[in-house]
């Protein structure tokens, strides 16, 4: 059995990190839309801590990280944790290590007083809709997600009405 850890990220992994952002894009067919370069990730990550990186090894070679950050619930009433990415290399899918690193946010979020843990995943991604689905999350049905990109949240500040 090959020595699999987590460990939080440091400044040093910048590069890897995006490596890692990079290579899930291609993965979701939108590797056009990684505009992020190392000196803006180093800053939102280990200067404004914006969001949390953990990475995952297997013998002490990255294979694979998670990207979370901490978003509130009104309904709640308290932070949830809110996870962006999360992603493996293709060779080491499906040997269970998906589940460790969502079991290790899973208690980090409990330690942390959160309320629950949300996170979005593509329709075509059966695999993964499958593995949420055993794991107990339930898909949000009658929500859908909206999203201004920087270019139309500038085109809707010059509006004039």
């Amino acid at each position: 059995m090959p020595n699999f850890n987590l460990r939080l990220a440091q400044p040093e992994d910048t590069a890897l990190i995006l490596d890692f952002i990079t290579r899930l894009a291609a993965y979701e067919k939108c590797s056009d839309e990684v505009v992020a370069d190392i000196p803006t990730l180093h800053h939102s990550l280990f200067v404004e801590k914006s969001a949390e990186v953990v990475i995952a090894e297997e013998d002490n070679i990255p294979i694979g990280f998670a990207l979370f950050f901490h978003n509130f619930s009104t309904f709640v009433g308290r932070k949830g944790l809110y996870l962006e990415d999360l992603f493996i290399i293709p060779e080491k899918r499906g040997l269970g290590y998906g589940k460790i690193i969502l079991k290790y946010l899973a208690k980090l979020a409990d330690e942390r007083n959160c309320g629950r843990m949300e996170w979005i995943c593509l329709d075509w991604n059966a695999p993964s809709l499958a593995f949420y689905r055993s794991i107990g999350a339930v898909p949000l049905d009658e929500w859908t997600v909206q999203r201004l990109s920087e270019k139309k949240m500038h085109e809707f500040l010059e509006q004039n009405t």
